[in-house]
């Protein structure tokens, strides 16, 4: 049976983090909400659904996505780096598995960046903000389309965010240490699968799990 991989985008396959973290005060700025005011503050709000954590600090959400359009717009594809050890892996994965993107971005800003660094033909779906705030939601709907069991479903993030949303869902967690959330922090969240590096995904994939199993802290 084949395995459904879903991927968020920014910490797992690029390095956004600085754009990200830019756009988003920019907007918060826009809408006259500054709710973040240092990184530590920017990165609380993926210890949950981020369209869900802002809503609850009071940010008017209809006023956020519009202002997004036009940021989103202006952000500079030079400041984004990929994450050049996982792309050979995907490359690997996808004979054998299903690869879809699963993120909180937009979905242009993702086809953009994956065309520019030539890696747009990984994924057969890319899955953004546009498509659904909820990543969960968005969760149900590769699986229902692709007709793949919970249980062959993982969802690969790097925020506590990534992986509530993934238990949410009922699929397997997997939680990359080299993106925004540390590994501390990742640990705390309980994923069903902790990875050090990009190859520990291609033994999953073949049905070796041996990445990290972690338990309960």
């Amino acid at each position: 049976m084949k395995k459904l991989f879903l991927f968020d985008f920014d910490g797992v396959l690029v390095d956004s983090l600085g754009v990200y973290e830019k756009t988003v005060r920019r907007c918060l700025e826009e809408i006259g909400q500054p709710i973040v005011h240092n990184r530590d503050e920017f990165l609380d709000l993926f210890d949950e659904n981020f369209y869900e954590a802002i809503v609850k600090k009071g940010v008017n959400l209809e006023s956020f996505t519009k202002a997004s359009v036009g940021i989103l717009a202006q952000v500079d594809y030079d400041e984004i780096t990929p994450i050049l050890p996982v792309f050979p892996v995907l490359a690997e994965m996808k004979r054998n598995c299903i690869l879809v993107v699963i993120s909180s971005n937009a979905s242009a800003a993702i086809r953009t960046a994956l065309s520019r660094y030539r890696f747009n033909g990984c994924f057969q779906e890319i899955l953004g903000s546009d498509f659904h705030l909820s990543k969960k939601e968005k969760i149900d709907f590769a699986i229902a389309k692709y007709g793949i069991a919970r249980e062959s479903t993982f969802y690969i993030g790097d925020t506590v965010g990534d992986i509530v949303e993934a238990k949410m869902a009922d699929v397997r967690s997997v939680a990359v240490t080299w993106g925004w959330h540390d590994r501390e922090r990742l640990v705390k969240a309980v994923p069903d699968f902790l990875v050090e590096t990009p190859g520990e995904l291609l033994k999953l994939c073949n049905g070796t799990d041996t990445a990290s199993v972690v338990c309960s802290p």
